[in-house]
């Protein structure tokens, strides 16, 4: 459950997402079931030895690299857009509201599976780090599932208590511009470092 913790804390696309997405109270339990069932399976991927693959087809992380960076840069302009409109997160709801469950699962799709780190998190490294527990690799498994279970979960819901001391339009500004500078930043890692 550690391992599984200490890769998924780290503020990333998808996890300002579920935040945003818990501050916003929008299709929130859509957003954790799907990253956490994303994690699941990556991580069942990874325990059947799925890794030693990902990691001898290089032009597969490459072209994830790219249609990911691709895609936080798109995320990142849009978060600037919204930054630069005078609303709460109220009136942002609302103004959002037709914003469709479909739309949401797209996006929470979007910025799971474009993203080769979390091919690198879970595929990889949890699947790597579970085989070598011999018998006992389905129960490390089974604990790093839990850690994003847990993970997805608080932050989905705990955003919930930050809606309302966060409803205040510069505030929701300085959220806007954090989350398209986090994405922003990460699209640079992405192209910089692959």
């Amino acid at each position: 459950m550690f391992a599984g913790l200490a890769l998924i804390i780290a503020i990333g696309a998808q996890n300002a997402w579920v935040l945003r997405q818990g501050i916003r109270r929008e299709h929130v339990a859509v957003v954790v079931v799907v990253c956490a069932l994303a994690d699941i399976a990556l991580i069942t991927v990874g325990t059947l030895g799925i890794g030693t693959i990902v990691e001898r087809l290089p032009w597969a992380l490459t072209a994830l690299r790219w249609g990911g960076a691709a895609y936080l840069i798109w995320f990142a302009i849009r978060s600037l857009r919204s930054a630069f409109t005078d609303q709460s997160l109220s009136q942002a709801g609302d103004a959002r509201a037709a914003k469709s469950g479909r739309q949401v699962l797209m996006t929470t799709l979007a910025l799971t599976f474009l993203n080769p780190h979390v091919y690198l998190d879970t595929v990889v490294m949890l699947g790597n780090l579970a085989n070598q527990q011999g018998d006992m690799r389905w129960v490390f498994s089974a604990g790093a599932a839990g850690g994003s279970i847990l993970w997805f979960s608080i932050l989905g819901v705990g955003a919930r208590a930050l809606a309302r001391p966060l409803n205040r339009p510069g505030t929701w500004k300085v959220i806007d511009i954090g989350v398209a500078l986090v994405m922003l930043l990460i699209a640079a890692k992405l192209v910089l470092t692959g």
